[in-house]
């Protein structure tokens, strides 16, 4: 006959599987809907124009520091003003994506919360649009969002949010292998980009070390990736799995996802119903064994026989 205890552990190991079940349709259903964006019809594989979008990882690859750009503040710099002295996590996007930059970004600050490096002392965070469009007002905007998530005002001198002109911003997403192409918005006008996503750690001299792909990092990484371009060491690529940003069909007038997200927060839910079911079941049989043992009373017809014995 099966235990209490089996069956208990049973039927809390079947309960985590239904939940388990049921918060992974619910993701996936809102990874679909994410934005409020309609899905244009599947696709076997991705549009023609993908084919022009990507990350070629150009480790070691000495950065273009004489490029002008204007800060937040309107001021003009030179890309080279960032180096020197620490390394810096380059990111490339722009500021009016309507999705992805914004994911890159917020995926950065988090993992940089947990990184015990403080920007401008230990290293630099250097963004750059690649809308030539877009102002340092904007710059100006996207910076102050971002280093009030990071919770540290007083590091904002180490956040760079940088606007340029096309020959400057050309010379360095080709410098960093970062290839996007600008497509139709919602209203028809080139005003949005199809790229990918990804960061970079660069040298203090200024050569790509490392990069890393996708709108979520690990802060272990990014600490080791740190610590070892601040000794101008050179990185391995890594696997190029590539996160796209949502793209514009002007032919079916709708918003089509490229790659959604679903494996991705599909694991993340894997991780986390496993690793409550375990605590649960863990928590239960430490406090089994915690419970006193009864002591075993002894029965009345040994009683019985040692009366008789000593009688």
């Amino acid at each position: 006959m099966m235990s209490k205890k089996r069956s208990i552990h049973i039927a809390g190991y079947l309960l985590w599987t239904a939940i388990f079940s049921l918060a992974s349709a619910v993701a996936c259903a809102q990874v679909s809907s994410y934005g409020e964006k309609q899905m244009g019809p599947t696709q076997d594989k991705p549009p023609a124009i993908l084919d022009k979008v990507g990350i070629a990882q150009h480790l070691n690859q000495q950065l273009p520091l004489e490029l002008q750009f204007t800060d937040e503040a309107g001021k003009a710099v030179k890309l080279g003003d960032y180096f020197g002295k620490h390394p810096a996590i380059l990111a490339l996007v722009y500021y009016q994506c309507p999705m992805l930059c914004s994911e890159e970004l917020t995926g950065l600050t988090g993992a940089l919360q947990m990184v015990n490096f403080i920007p401008g002392k230990d290293f630099e965070v250097v963004v750059v649009s690649i809308d030539p469009s877009e102002t340092p007002a904007l710059a100006a905007a996207k910076k102050r969002t971002y280093v009030k998530k990071y919770g540290h005002a007083e590091t904002a001198y180490g956040w760079h949010f940088l606007t340029g002109t096309q020959p400057n911003i050309d010379a360095l997403t080709h410098t960093v292998g970062f290839n996007y192409v600008k497509i139709p918005g919602p209203d028809g006008k080139l005003t949005q980009y199809a790229h990918a996503s990804s960061i970079q750690i660069v040298t203090p001299e200024g050569r790509l070390a490392q990069y890393y792909m996708g709108v979520e990092y690990s802060p272990k990484d990014l600490r080791i990736g740190l610590n070892e371009a601040s000794n101008n060491k050179i990185g391995s690529p890594v696997d190029n799995i590539l996160t796209y940003c949502y793209h514009y069909d002007p032919g079916i007038n709708k918003h089509s996802l490229i790659v959604a997200r679903v494996v991705q927060l599909g694991g993340l839910l894997t991780v986390v119903m496993l690793g409550g079911f375990m605590l649960v079941m863990f928590r239960r049989d430490v406090k089994s064994a915690a419970e006193p043992v009864p002591a075993t009373q002894p029965s009345r017809t040994a009683e019985s026989t040692d009366e008789k014995e000593n009688g």
